[in-house]
């Protein structure tokens, strides 16, 4: 889905991925982090998508400092670590100020 996020500026850190082939709870810690990051304060919304093993993770945030304390929190960090050692073959971070935003939904 389509995140629904206030008018800017905010912020998104856009998370590009290449999975290994090891699953090991991987689905589990996934979700757990989208449960996770919905909890905390500053968090406006995700959008995710993976296809041929390339993943493209967009979360939106309020300010920088929401941004730090989500980087910093513990059960973040220790995933993100054995995202590293087991589950990605090569990831990249970008951070963005969100300056404008535009689009329209079809009525149904």
């Amino acid at each position: 889905m389509i995140a629904k996020t206030p008018k800017p500026p905010y912020y998104v850190v856009m998370f590009t991925s290449v999975r290994t082939d090891v699953d090991d709870g991987y689905a589990e810690a996934a979700q757990r982090m989208l449960e996770l990051a919905a909890q905390q304060p500053g968090f406006l919304g995700v959008e995710s998508a993976r296809s041929d093993g390339l993943g493209i993770t967009l979360s939106y945030w309020q300010n920088e400092e929401a941004i730090r304390a989500w980087r910093e929190h513990a059960e973040h960090s220790a995933v993100r670590e054995r995202g590293r050692a087991e589950w990605y073959a090569a990831c990249t971070t970008r951070v963005a100020k969100v300056e404008r935003a535009y689009g329209f939904e079809r009525p149904v």
